[in-house]
Order: structure tokens, then sequence, then C-alpha cells
């Protein structure tokens, strides 16, 4: 939702600053023609008083056309300015931050609705990043800017996501800069600015799994995990739920995958039984 506000904003933004180029542009040069015919008109007035109100009618269409523009070019400006503040405010969002550890997730009720405990956070979120292996791919890729996309693609690949301790180290080691890696990993939406669970769940949103009810399965799966609105991923770090076109598994409406074990002809109540076989309990 974020990275889609901050694309449109930036269209916005491109789409207003031509708008306001172009009318400067077309001002700039019928603004002169039209002072010299009005000067002409006034000239032709003094020997003929009988074109006067064609001079006054001349003189009404530039000044009703010098308004209309004034009118635009305000709206259009302060739509500029509503715009650049949605894209710095959430832009600012998608640039590298610390990512704090998350707690663990609050207790949780089967689909039988019996008190389910909440799952220890995983050792590797408690642990730092590691960057070692930014070093190297730095050294494998190249520094240069022309490599940012690899060596991004190489990180989220090793990483799994794109830590921010990894993406410092990146900015420090080569000539890439911070605005040139938030614009890489917002605009390819392959990559994972926040850490992926242990396991990937896949709910199908085909046209037979969205028939069936995909998007009341997904919903109870994101309540079932205590998946807030806006994240993918529980705050244990053991499951990222995603929405996908489809699994290849239409007779088997609606299905879900976790990472490669596929489930099928679910419902609301059955849906979160996939996951317990991977659902590890605290000790």
């Amino acid at each position: 939702m974020i990275r889609n506000l901050v694309r449109v904003s930036a269209g916005v933004i491109a789409a207003l600053s031509l708008l306001l180029l172009i009318d400067w542009a077309v001002a700039a040069v019928r603004q002169p023609k039209d002072d010299k015919l009005v000067k002409a008109m006034q000239e032709t007035v003094k020997k003929d008083a009988s074109l006067a109100p064609k001079l006054a009618a001349e003189q009404k269409r530039i000044t009703g056309y010098r308004l209309s523009r004034k009118r635009r070019d305000t709206w259009a400006a302060n739509g500029l300015i509503a715009a650049a503040i949605v894209f710095l405010v959430f832009a600012r969002r998608n640039l590298p931050r610390h990512v704090p550890a998350a707690p663990q997730r609050a207790s949780r009720r089967g689909a039988a609705g019996q008190p389910h405990a909440c799952r220890r956070q995983s050792e590797a979120s408690a642990q730092e990043v590691d960057v070692g292996f930014v070093d190297e791919a730095v050294a494998r890729l190249g520094r240069h800017r022309e490599a940012a996309v690899p060596l991004v693609q190489a990180i989220q690949t090793h990483y799994r996501y794109l830590p921010d301790e990894a993406l410092r180290r990146l900015c420090e080691i080569t000539d890439i800069t911070p605005a040139q890696i938030a614009g890489t990993s917002s605009f390819y939406g392959q990559f994972r600015r926040s850490p992926v669970g242990e396991h990937i769940v896949k709910v199908c949103h085909g046209t037979a799994c969205h028939v069936a009810g995909a998007r009341q399965i997904t919903e109870e799966l994101r309540r079932y995990l205590a998946i807030p609105e806006d994240q993918d991923t529980d705050a244990a770090r053991q499951f990222t739920l995603e929405e996908v076109a489809c699994l290849g598994c239409c007779s088997l409406a609606p299905v879900l995958m976790v990472d490669q074990h596929t489930a099928g002809r679910l419902t609301p109540n059955t849906a979160p039984e996939a996951l317990r076989p991977f659902d590890k309990e605290p000790a």
C-alpha cells in the first residue's frame, strides 16, 4: 500500500510539474503576442472609434484567458505541494531503518476455540546480521552504481530480505547511495524490507479459489497468526503470508501451500490446521 502511494504521488508530481512547465512556456510565447495585438488595436481605435467594441472584446478574451491560467496554475501548484508531502512522508518510511527485535506473538485460539500458546521468537531474529557476505558480494559484483541491482538481489537471496545492517554496509564500501537503494528496493516487488518468516504460506487467489472463499481463508489465517493489517509476517517470524495468482491446483480450491506442502478444499475453520505441523511450540 505504501509503495503504491509513493508511486502514485511521484506520478502526480511529474504530471503537475509538466503541466506547469507547458503552461509557462505557452504563456511566455502568447503573452507578448496578445500585448502587441492590443496595442495595435488601441492605435487603430484612436483613428476609428467604431472599432472600440472589438478592442473591448479582445481585451475581455485575453483577461479571461489569463485569469483561467492563473486559477489552473494555482490548482496545479497546490496539488504539487500535496503530492510532494505525501511522497516525502511515505518515501521516508521505505528508507532503510532499524528493525527492532520482534516481540513474541500474543496468544491466539485455534479453530476449535482452544488456547494456543505463542511461539518463541526465532533465534536468527535475535542475532545481529553478519555483513561479511556483503563484502564478498561487492568483491564479486563490483562497487559502482551500475551494480546496485545485482548486489541488492544477492543480499535478498542470501538473507531472504534486505537487512538494514547489510544495506548500510553496502553504502559504506561502494558508490551506491541510500537513495538509490531505496528507489531500487521500492521499485522491484521482489525485494523485502522486513524479515521473512521461516515458512512461506501461499494462499491461492485464482478464479476458482476466489469463488470458493480464498479471501475468507486469508483473513482467518491473518487472524490466527495475529498478523497486523499492514504486514505479512507474524511477530515470531515463523510464517509469512502471501496471496498468489494460482497454484495450479484448481480442483482442490480453495488451496494453500506451506513451503512445498499443499492443502486443499479448505474452510476458514480448517485452514489453520494446515499450519500446525510447522508451528513450533515453546520449550
